[in-house]
């Protein structure tokens, strides 16, 4: 893991502010629309329905959070011209650094979310500017002094960003920097083979699948075995499970399930982003995977109990 935030001290020893951890998050910037209906879905007709706009996309969610919890993020992405000042401008508003190219051509992608009685949710997706993302777009210094380079796994399902994405893991590990990667999507992983997935992010300090992508990645329903066998990979495999938890393990441990703290879902939009944030910020400061996911877990319930998926100060 990164080593722990330094504290400085002045001429006379008097301690100050320790020095913030910085994250480098790479990956979606998203429109998201929610819709939770309020009755039946009536075909052909009309269905009331409450309909928010929100900010999303994986990574600039878990940037958000991250930024939310006290941690440094610079953010890299790509979004549409039309609305590119917005979203730097939201971001900057959040303390996060943002390097957003602007697209002439595509819009910035959007989500039309709909959310079901119980908190779930079924997405329609258009990635639009997110899959354009290029080198040219990554500031070429933008990993010096980074204590951790974040991965939305969005950003290895379709080219140029992949080899974006794939580029910045290889500087990331000539520099010495962890990286972290979150595998997005059972549904993209499907597409790409959990093969190549696992080829292409072999050697992460850190990986966050779900239960379901667990299972594809591992070939195992069970994610106490799926984390175990994910380790020949990883340094460290969480597999989140929802209303259940999560399973941490780290190579040559045995795993260790956790349990989490059941509550009414409002909307599961983000949750996995914001257990990321608080995990993360809570791993950059101390060796402790195991207490990092109880961090986690308890950013996923505040994330969970509203629409959206991002803090409620990234709400525009």
């Amino acid at each position: 893991m990164a080593e722990p935030a330094a504290v400085r001290a002045t001429a006379d020893d008097e301690p100050v502010a320790p020095v913030r951890p910085r994250v480098v998050v790479v990956g979606d910037v998203i429109n998201d629309v929610l819709v939770r209906p309020l009755g039946p879905v009536a075909p052909d007709t009309d269905t009331r329905a409450q309909i928010v706009r929100r900010p999303g996309g994986s990574a600039a969610n878990l940037a958000s959070w991250l930024a939310s919890l006290g941690d440094a993020v610079s953010f890299v992405g790509r979004v549409g011209a039309l609305d590119h000042d917005l979203h730097a401008a939201r971001l900057a508003s959040l303390g996060i650094d943002p390097h957003l190219a602007a697209d002439p051509e595509r819009e910035t992608g959007t989500i039309v979310v709909i959310v079901d009685a119980d908190g779930g949710r079924t997405m329609l997706t258009d990635r639009g500017a997110n899959v354009a993302l290029t080198p040219d777009d990554v500031p070429p210094d933008v990993l010096d002094g980074a204590a951790l380079l974040h991965l939305s796994g969005y950003t290895l399902f379709e080219e140029p960003a992949r080899g974006t994405a794939l580029d910045l893991m290889a500087g990331a590990r000539a520099a010495g920097v962890p990286v972290s990667v979150d595998p997005s999507s059972v549904a993209f992983l499907q597409d790409v083979g959990p093969e190549q997935f696992l080829a292409w992010t072999a050697g992460a300090s850190l990986v966050f699948p779900n239960r379901d992508e667990a299972a594809l990645l591992a070939g195992t329903a069970d994610p106490v075995e799926a984390a175990r066998r994910l380790c020949t990979h990883y340094d460290t495999v969480v597999v989140t499970l929802d209303a259940d938890g999560a399973v941490v393990a780290r190579r040559g441990e045995e795993p260790v399930a956790l349990p989490a703290q059941r509550v009414h879902a409002v909307d599961t939009t983000g949750a996995g982003d914001a257990f990321c944030a608080g995990f993360l910020t809570t791993w950059l400061r101390a060796d402790d995977p195991v207490g990092a996911a109880a961090a986690g877990m308890a950013i996923a319930r505040e994330c969970v109990l509203r629409l959206g998926g991002g803090p409620l100060a990234s709400v525009v």
